[in-house]
């Protein structure tokens, strides 16, 4: 399986994001979770098909209705998919 480890940079804690992120994985069949990091940014390490980890950066790009993400650091990888998406 493909991983990405994300890094969203922007407005982006304390407007939801981390649940949305969580939501839209777990429509998308990803295993993996979300944190907050202490710098301000999020950081989402996402499991599963490359298409659908694409799917997830679009997804990301937009953020929620009061999200303002500036920009995506992403790193591709390769990982055993987990069970479950989750927010940590």
């Amino acid at each position: 399986m493909t991983s990405a480890l994300l890094i969203i940079h922007g407005f982006v804690q304390g407007v939801g994001f981390r649940k949305f992120v969580e939501k839209e994985a777990k429509s998308l069949g990803l295993s993996g979770w979300v944190q907050n990091l202490s710098n301000g940014t999020v950081e989402i390490n996402a499991i599963g098909e490359k298409e659908n980890l694409e799917k997830l950066i679009e997804h990301c790009k937009k953020g929620t209705f009061l999200a303002q993400v500036e920009k995506i650091d992403v790193t591709w990888g390769e990982e055993d998919p987990g069970d479950d998406f989750m927010v940590l």
